[in-house]
């Protein structure tokens, strides 16, 4: 090998497919790889991508016809690039990507990405490779851990994948085939994972799975943990001063997760918890595994053992079937609950999936103004919610400069993005900060000195 190599990632979609990134990098590293920022400079450009939205796969033909460009001008100057697929559309679509899309030269599925080093030689032997397995073999098992530079480098937040997969199979989704069944890491995989990145100086940290809070991960005492009880023992590495995990089923809301936004101050007081539709008959339709009294029931129980929760959720709206009433039921559900933020899209038939063959399918027309009034109904919520903490203090995890001179950027024990003047020795440190305005899904705020700092200030003034 003479010298370092380029690569250049793109993720589409999820945190999930960030991480995923993070660690196909990781485990290119030995190989002579180094990250650049821009893909003219790349001699190996990986598309990590996603199925979940509209028109995934025609985004990623679109882009990798903008990506042979690079690769044909790349060949002028007498540089060979190697393109690869990853992710979701990759595991859907297969060998169909080669045959649309010449330019590719590496086709890896969302499970077998730790193959990536052996893909990337028979595509340098002049061969079109492609893995979209679901190997026996645990792939964390073969990923490179990241240095602790490159860990530094990503910021003092990070996403650890504790749970691939879903059981559930809702009739509109496509990850039980593009990533297919519940699986969950080790407990002592994901502790010695978080310590190293505690390890790094990383202060929060989010842990990702399809249906996270169907975490059954085996524990050191050989028994199946709960991520309850997953969150309870990290929470004891020191310098991990905040846990967040996404994204929730409201059937899997159990007693031990309970007990761990009650009892343990780490855990951050916002959940992501998907409902899709406030309709009965809907989510039958969808084969949510819930009903709208189920889903109340579990915000009020998470309510109880802790009352500053505050909810976000995801809507898909023109469900095959919806009518308005339906629709209405959503709307009266966002007003019900006061969700703190949400996701909302209109529904788009996934090839293979059994929504895809329903009858009814609704007009788009009708998709387009249900989603607009439910996005209007979940912005004006927002908005209340943002302005109902004006004049509170958080406590904010700073992880950044801002655009103005003397500013830092942090975020709230909500995930708002909170604006704030303080000296740049505050990043990677949580500090106390009064809220005093609100923008576009931003707070502003003054950093609140301690009291010994406000005596001693107020002593020297005197003097």
């Amino acid at each position: 090998m003479n010298g370092l190599r380029k690569l250049y990632v793109k993720s589409y979609g999820c945190q999930m497919n960030v991480y995923d990134s993070h660690r196909m990098a990781d485990t290119l590293v030995p190989e002579g790889f180094v990250e650049t920022a821009r893909p003219q400079d790349a001699d190996l450009i990986i598309l990590n991508t996603c199925h979940i939205r509209e028109k995934a796969a025609a985004k990623v033909y679109s882009e990798l016809g903008r990506i042979r460009k690079i690769k044909n001008e790349a060949a002028r100057e007498g540089r060979h690039v190697t393109i690869a697929v990853a992710g979701c559309v990759a595991q859907a679509e297969g060998e169909e990507i080669l045959r649309r899309a010449p330019v590719v030269d590496i086709v890896v599925g969302s499970q077998s990405y730790h193959r990536l080093p052996a893909l990337l030689a028979r595509a340098q032997r002049g061969e079109k490779a492609v893995d979209t397995e679901f190997p026996a073999e645990d792939k964390f098992d073969f990923l490179k851990p990241a240095s602790r530079a490159a860990m530094r480098a990503r910021g003092i937040t990070a996403f650890v994948t504790v749970q691939e997969g879903c059981d559930k199979f809702c009739t509109f989704c496509v990850v039980p085939y593009t990533r297919g069944g519940e699986v969950s890491r080790p407990v002592a995989k994901i502790v010695a994972e978080v310590d190293r990145l505690a390890d790094a100086g990383m202060r929060e940290v989010t842990l990702l799975g399809q249906n996270v809070n169907a975490f059954h991960g085996e524990g050191p005492d050989g028994r199946a943990w709960t991520l309850g009880r997953l969150l309870e023992r990290l929470a004891k590495i020191p310098g991990i001063a905040r846990l967040r995990y996404m994204t929730s089923h409201p059937g899997d809301v159990d007693d031990s997760l309970i007990a761990a936004h009650r009892d343990v101050p780490g855990v951050m007081p916002h959940l992501h918890l998907p409902v899709q539709s406030g309709s009965d008959r809907i989510l039958a339709a969808m084969n949510r595994r819930h009903n709208r009294a189920d889903y109340l029931r579990a915000i009020e129980r998470l309510r109880a053992a802790q009352p500053e929760l505050a909810f976000s959720s995801d809507f898909i709206v023109g469900f095959p079937g919806e009518t308005e009433a339906d629709f209405g039921q959503t709307l009266s559900l966002v007003e019900e609950i006061g969700f703190a933020g949400a996701y909302s899209f209109k529904y788009s038939p996934r090839l293979g999936t059994p929504a895809a063959e329903m009858p009814e399918q609704v007009p788009e027309k009708e998709q387009s103004g249900r989603l607009r009034e439910l996005q209007a109904l979940i912005e004006r919520r927002q908005t209340a919610f943002n302005q109902a903490c004006v004049g509170r203090t958080f406590d904010v995890l700073f992880e950044k400069q801002g655009r103005k001179s003397g500013q830092l950027v942090g975020r709230s024990p909500y995930l708002q993005a909170v604006h704030a003047m303080a000296e740049p020795s505050l990043i990677g440190e949580i500090a106390p900060v009064t809220i005093t305005g609100t923008g576009t899904n931003t707070l502003f705020g003054a950093v609140t000195r301690p009291q010994a700092q406000q005596e001693t200030a107020v002593a020297m003034a005197g003097a």
